[in-house]
């Protein structure tokens, strides 16, 4: 661990106490995730989606590149101060991010190994105080941690890529931010109608989201804008220093190139799925297997919402989660809405409400036997249900 992150973790902050840290076991079992983007770690088409980016880019602007790879432990001022959040940002509660400590997290974004990374560009003084620097894109894939939806195309654990082009010199604009997305959508989806919305974020100005059409629906691939000059100048930039900042989702682009159904499949370890994730050829699909449903009643606090019940229950389920296709909120309804009949059944307590979930359940590689989709039932049922009685499907999970 660097010096950084070795202070992060042992420095407390007693300003905003944190209601929930990982442990050693959670935070460790996050760490073995595999970075499909880290070609070390194994080739991998996601690996391709990069490489394409940055050569399409490349090629524009015959600027420096430099690849970022980083831990994806970060200090907490890295992933949201240095970046423009505000302290009352709904992102920093604890059902989204993931903390190790007080002061460092597992990073939610690859927009946290942009702060670094500026710094180091503003040491790097040339002579006559001029930066060593003139014109440089920063490329910085990885793996980022969410508490998320479960459906077939979100994950917990997405892969990213910030792509920054930091200039001094010359006065980037939305012409520049234009080009820019021209590039990568043209180099990564040929042919693909794409548009642009206004969007707000924190270390951006001007910033947008970026969207393709495909069909009938416009799907969201990433999001733009020019690089804040707060963000620079609290890495150390001065005023003649200006950039472009954009985020992808690269699970989702490789999704859209390849034409792959369902995100799970990326990391299939079914030969006929896995043999066709190194190269960015169409998916042949294998064969499918039948979908098993299964309905749940659950209790839960008021607060609660699809993306904190998605985050339960894959940190209950682990690897186990992979069977699961979908699990959808049907309905919500407040406790003190509820007939007293429906109350005692579920067990439900003031403050909290009664969810209908629909569990969707389809093993990429094989087909599930009722029991085992039972069983899958029930420690779902334990990771989210919060009422004082329960009604299991087969026997109580240990």
């Amino acid at each position: 661990m660097s010096s950084a992150l070795s202070s992060a973790v042992s420095r407390p902050n007693r300003t905003r106490p944190r209601p929930y840290v990982l442990d050693a076991s959670e935070l460790a079992g996050a760490l073995t995730t595999r970075d499909l983007s880290d070609p070390g770690q194994g080739p991998h088409a996601i690996q391709l989606v990069v490489d394409t980016l940055v050569r399409a880019l490349h090629s524009r602007w015959h600027n420096q590149v430099r690849l970022v790879r980083a831990h994806p432990l970060v200090p907490v001022e890295d992933n949201y101060e240095r970046l423009g959040y505000p302290p009352d940002a709904v992102t920093r509660d604890a059902r989204y991010t993931r903390y190790a400590s007080e002061t460092c997290m597992l990073r939610s974004h690859t927009s946290a190994m942009i702060p670094p990374v500026l710094r180091e560009l503003a040491g790097e003084i040339a002579g006559e105080g001029g930066y060593g620097w003139r014109d440089v894109l920063l490329a910085c894939p990885g793996l980022v941690y969410r508490r998320d939806v479960v459906d077939r195309i979100h994950t917990g654990t997405p892969h990213q890529l910030d792509l920054w082009r930091v200039a001094t010199g010359r006065r980037l604009g939305t012409g520049d931010l234009d080009e820019m997305v021209a590039a990568v959508v043209g180099s990564t989806l040929p042919g693909a109608p794409y548009r642009t919305v206004a969007a707000s974020h924190p270390y951006t100005e001007d910033g947008r989201q970026v969207d393709v059409r495909v069909g009938e629906e416009w799907i969201e691939i990433g999001e733009c804008g020019l690089a804040a000059p707060h963000v620079l100048a609290g890495a150390g930039l001065d005023p003649a220093v200006s950039g472009l900042a954009m985020g992808l989702g690269l699970d989702r682009l490789l999704m859209l190139r390849k034409q792959i159904p369902d995100i799970r499949l990326l990391t299939a370890p079914d030969s006929r799925i896995a043999g066709q994730m190194l190269d960015l050829a169409p998916y042949r699909a294998v064969s499918k297997h039948p979908p098993i449903s299964r309905d749940l009643s659950v209790a839960v606090h008021a607060e609660t919402d699809a993306e904190t019940l998605g985050g339960a229950v894959r940190d209950a389920l682990g690897p186990g989660t992979d069977a699961i296709e979908e699990i959808r909120v049907v309905s919500e309804t407040p406790v003190e809405d509820l007939p007293p009949a429906a109350i005692s059944r579920i067990g439900a307590l003031p403050g909290q409400k009664n969810v209908l979930l629909r569990i969707v359940l389809r093993d990429p590689a094989r087909t599930l036997s009722d029991e085992e989709a039972n069983t899958i039932r029930d420690r779902v049922y334990a990771a989210v249900h919060q009422g004082t009685t329960h009604q299991w499907a087969g026997p109580r999970p240990a």
